[in-house]
């Protein structure tokens, strides 16, 4: 092992240093956490331009009113202290940075003291010894920083780049829609499907010594339990013992989404009794740890219907429940990737239809239960569906997926506050990484991150391993070392309600960063840094005053708008009453007018009929009238009807 040191003076090292930062184009915050990004910008801004003189932004900018606070809070700090402050962040966020940028760095003069022993260090216990690479890029050598470590053997000497290491063993067979997990520096896989076959062995991968080997598992107590070749399911590591195997496509698939324990103690397979409802039986969900919870989306039933549905599953209690949300939801889908940022916000990417794929972005504020649809920025990526994620930190790195036609050959990250995309590396071919249904997990090496991939199907069936150590600040192995792992400083900001919850957050994150400036053994110098922090705090505990009364009349005013609200609709109920008594009413005078109607037709015959009679009764008396006439004329000429009976003459005079 060996220590070199370098001796580039300044302002050149501040300068290099700003560079590889990003300062002159827009990397910045795609290298570094906001809080470290608004620390260096005010740092640079400090040096190259002096004290903040530009007036406060005005209107709502959380980012520019940010930037301002933080150049502001170093008042008249001088030039050269804002430079080597610049430099000492920097290296404390990445020690390697100076071996990365020898390409625009002038030769330094190199004062190097190495160990000439040939014998390599052995590997503590809590390090991980990578084998031999393939094709891996050599690191430049010419400019090495002080503070960096170079080891004799250094396997994973490059960032960015995805490289095969040798593993022994027997391998596991080719696989996708596996599921895996990592637990005490051991890659664990299980299931998958293999040639149109659902897949139950249980594979491990040791992440020191690279050799892959087959977990026997044995006869558990419960004779209920059988473990069920499945694909699409997901494994969640539990109580640093226990692996969970949730959901997934079965040949004997039920009606519920089952739930197994793997126990690494005993090897055993247990079911783990849930109640309440479970959701109904899927594979291709998402299923994300938030603190004690797992929180489930979407996926395919066993009848190939796309579901958007979300579950949540507390592991204290093991109970099941259903969650109402609010805002328009992303449409059903299966094979996409899910996330959690601080805890707070669960992020949907991708996934696909039955015929269609996508690439948008969807947000769930896990307090208030409201989906939103946020802008996306940077280099967005194409749609795809069985793509695998990790998250570090505020960095979503995202590897793999198709779109029903080839692979996705680029590996891309998400800053999870600023929601910008960008392409870590582009791979070439028809190789693993280009493949759908393929895993990736994070581990550790040396004190940084490094994404372990396996598997896939692009036409083939792969049980590859390779490795990517991305150029981000690691946090994995402080977490391990029981050190607290950073915060996120915001989270995702939520383009359609403009929620400034997050802001105050934001800003809470930069009096922390502040109080952890530290510089070296410089007693006049610590006082200056304490003084612009306190200044800082000052202006931040400033600002945060002003923006939680701002949050305060914003709340005031919502609850006027409710009261409105309520006022309005209780107002509307009564017309509404009002309106359906009037319905009613002309029903009831329709239905008298109908019948008046009926009356009226009535009536009207009557009389036609009365018309007819009056007629007939007319023409009878006419009839009567001339009958008696000629009744009474016979009478008198025939001198009555005895007479005529008696056969009586009738007299001269009446002859």
């Amino acid at each position: 092992m060996s220590r070199t040191s370098f001796g580039l003076a300044y302002p050149d090292r501040f300068y290099a240093a700003a560079t590889y930062a990003g300062f002159g184009d827009s990397s910045v915050t795609s290298k570094f956490s906001n809080d470290v990004a608004l620390l260096l910008y005010a740092l640079h801004q400090q040096a190259t331009v002096g004290p903040c003189n530009l007036p406060k932004p005005r209107g709502w900018s959380p980012v520019e009113q940010s930037k301002w606070t933080s150049w502001n809070g170093l008042g008249n700090m001088a030039s050269s202290e804002a430079m080597r402050l610049f430099v000492k962040i920097l290296e404390e966020e990445d020690p390697g940075w100076y071996s990365r940028v020898s390409d625009f760095i002038p030769e330094p003069v190199v004062d190097v003291e190495m160990n000439h022993n040939s014998k390599s260090e052995s590997p503590t216990n809590n390090e991980t010894t990578l084998p031999e690479m393939k094709t891996i890029p050599t690191e430049n050598g010419n400019s090495v920083d002080k503070d960096v470590m170079v080891e004799v053997v250094g396997p994973v000497g490059v960032y960015d780049q995805w490289v095969a290491p040798s593993v022994s063993g027997p391998r596991p067979k080719p696989r996708y829609e596996h599921a895996a997990a990592v637990v005490d520096d051991k890659m664990y896989i299980f299931g998958g499907n293999h040639n149109g076959r659902y897949l139950n062995d249980l594979q491990t991968l040791n992440l020191r010594n690279w050799t892959w080997s087959k977990v026997e598992v044995k006869a558990s107590s419960e004779d209920s339990v059988r473990v069920t070749p499945c694909a699409g399911h997901t494994l969640i590591p539990w109580e640093g013992n226990k692996l969970i195997s949730i959901a997934g496509h079965s040949k004997d698939a039920s009606e519920e989404v089952n739930v197994k324990a793997f126990d690494l103690q005993t090897c055993t397979w247990s079911n783990m009794k849930t109640y309440g409802k479970p959701p109904v039986s899927r594979g291709g969900q998402s299923v994300t740890l938030v603190g004690t919870t797992l929180v489930i989306f979407g996926g395919q039933d066993g009848n190939r219907t796309l579901l958007n549905d979300l579950h949540v599953l507390d592991l204290e209690t093991m109970t099941w429940d259903e969650i109402e949300t609010i805002g328009v939801p992303p449409s059903p889908r299966s094979d996409h990737a899910a996330a959690v940022h601080a805890e707070r916000y669960l992020l949907i990417f991708g996934g696909g239809s039955h015929s269609s794929c996508f690439n948008d972005l969807h947000v769930l504020d896990l307090k208030t239960m409201e989906w939103s649809k946020p802008s996306q920025q940077g280099d967005i990526p194409s749609p795809r569906a069985g793509h695998a994620g990790v998250t570090i930190g505020e960095s979503w790195f995202i590897v793999g997926g198709g779109d029903n036609k080839s692979g996705v050959s680029e590996t891309v990250v998400f800053n999870m506050s600023t929601l910008s995309w960008s392409v870590v590396t582009t791979v070439q071919g028809r190789v693993p990484l280009a493949s759908e249904g393929l895993s990736l997990v994070l581990s550790s090496y040396n004190g940084e991150d490094i994404l372990v991939s396996f598997g896939g199907y692009n036409g083939k069936y792969n049980n590859e391993v390779n490795l990517l150590k991305p150029s981000y600040k690691s946090t994995l192995q402080a977490t391990r070392e029981g050190a607290a792992a950073l915060d996120s400083v915001s989270g995702a900001q939520n383009a359609t309600n403009g929620t400034r919850d997050v802001d105050l957050e934001f800003e809470a994150g930069q009096e922390a960063k502040f109080r952890e400036i530290s510089v070296e053994n410089n007693e006049p110098q610590k006082n200056e840094v304490n003084e612009v922090s306190e200044r800082s705090l000052a202006a931040l505990k400033a600002e945060k005053e002003e923006l939680e009364k701002a949050l305060s009349n914003e709340k005031l005013q919502s609850d006027e708008l409710k009261q409105e609200l309520i006022g309005a609709e209780t107002k509307n109920s009564d017309l509404y009453k009002e309106l359906q008594s009037l319905r009613v009413q002309l029903a009831a005078e329709q239905s008298r007018c109908f019948k008046l109607e009926v009356d009226v037709a009535e009536l009207r015959q009557k009389l036609q009929t009365m018309d007819s009679l009056q007629k007939e009764l007319e023409i009878l008396q006419r009839q009567k009238a001339a009958s008696e006439e000629a009744f009474a004329k016979q009478k008198q000429s025939s001198g009555g009807v005895w007479g005529w009976l008696a056969g009586t003459p009738p007299s001269p005079a009446d002859a």
